[in-house]
């Protein structure tokens, strides 16, 4: 049903090249049980079985034998150390950087700034809102003169 369904297009040569080496399923399994990482793969699968089921002083043996390869091996080489230390804890020291100044200095800042703003704002538009309409019509021949005064002068 499927046959023929997935192609490869001539004008993709890298894939195409690929493709004439692909023989199917079952010799791309029998190639991947021919090659050494398999069969290094099997042989600690089977030490391991052996040393851990079978015979478990010999682990013991090897562990007093060779304390600073096991130590080495227990710790996974140093890499979860090091990722706990650089990328982890480094993280966390980023986030609170982030945390500290972001917060503090830029969204406090613009925050606490802008109800500033808004205050001093404020603090004018009650200078000019009196509730007298002497004030607003006074206003509002200011606003006549300087709209007259600007179309006069884009006339000269």
């Amino acid at each position: 049903f499927f046959k023929g369904v997935i192609t490869v297009d001539h004008q993709h040569e890298a894939i195409h090249h690929l493709s004439e080496h692909y023989h199917g399923i079952s010799a791309f399994i029998m190639h991947g049980l021919q090659t050494p990482p398999f069969w290094l793969a099997m042989g600690g699968l089977g030490s391991a079985w052996f040393i851990y089921t079978q015979k478990p002083q010999i682990a013991e043996q090897m562990q007093q034998r060779f304390p600073g390869v096991h130590k080495l091996l227990m710790n996974k080489y140093g890499i979860d150390d090091f990722n706990d230390r650089v990328f982890a804890r480094g993280t966390v020291g980023i986030g609170k950087l982030f945390s500290d100044f972001g917060d503090r200095y830029v969204i406090e800042g613009v925050v606490n700034g802008s109800a500033t703003i808004v205050g001093w704002v404020a603090g004018l538009s009650r200078l000019l809102q009196t509730g007298h309409l002497y004030t607003y019509s006074f206003a509002m021949i200011l606003g006549l003169i300087g709209l007259l005064g600007w179309f006069v002068m884009r006339a000269f």
